[in-house]
């Protein structure tokens, strides 16, 4: 049997880092994604809210990496939650638990969606400065675009008979 979900979409809000009592990591979040198709009557796209979970080292990624508006790829499975409330009703829920999130854009087009500061020079908003890795800045490329080969004389020509060696 298969339980395979892959969604990708925008945090509705940020992220909730929780932690059990026995100090185990959990982070819930809600993902928007729209649908690919407009309705006939408005001519507009719905728009469909998934809660996502996630664990461990996977919660203190998603609750220190990411926020409300940034775009998230979560892999995971499909999990019901009933249960029956104190008055006897039953509740039925799904939520995604993910296995595997990932960034669902590039950092300028982040940085131009959230309105964080300049991508080039790596300046964040101070509320940030703790809580990201700070990223090396990009090596420069020499000017020559030659590719350097170096001497070919080590290697020898083999020449083949046609057949597939395996």
């Amino acid at each position: 049997m298969l339980n395979k979900v892959i969604l990708m979409g925008r945090l509705t809000a940020d992220p909730e880092l929780r932690q059990t009592p026995s100090g185990i990591s959990s982070c819930r979040f809600s993902i928007a994604i729209d649908r690919s198709y407009k309705s006939r009557d408005t001519g507009e796209r719905q728009t469909d809210f998934i809660n996502v979970v996630t664990w461990r080292q996977t919660a203190e990624f998603v609750s220190r990496y990411f926020s409300k508006g940034r775009m998230i790829i979560v892999e995971g499975s499909l999990r019901n939650n009933n249960y029956t409330d104190s008055n006897g009703v039953k509740h039925y829920s799904m939520d995604v638990q993910a296995d595997n999130v990932s960034f669902g854009e590039s950092k300028a087009a982040s940085a131009a969606n959230s309105g964080i500061g300049d991508v080039n020079g790596f300046q964040q908003p101070s509320e940030y400065q703790n809580n990201r890795v700070q990223e090396a800045p990009a090596k420069s490329q020499p000017a020559d675009d030659s590719i350097q080969l170096g001497d070919l004389g080590d290697f020898e020509e083999i020449l083949s008979d046609g057949e597939v060696p395996f």
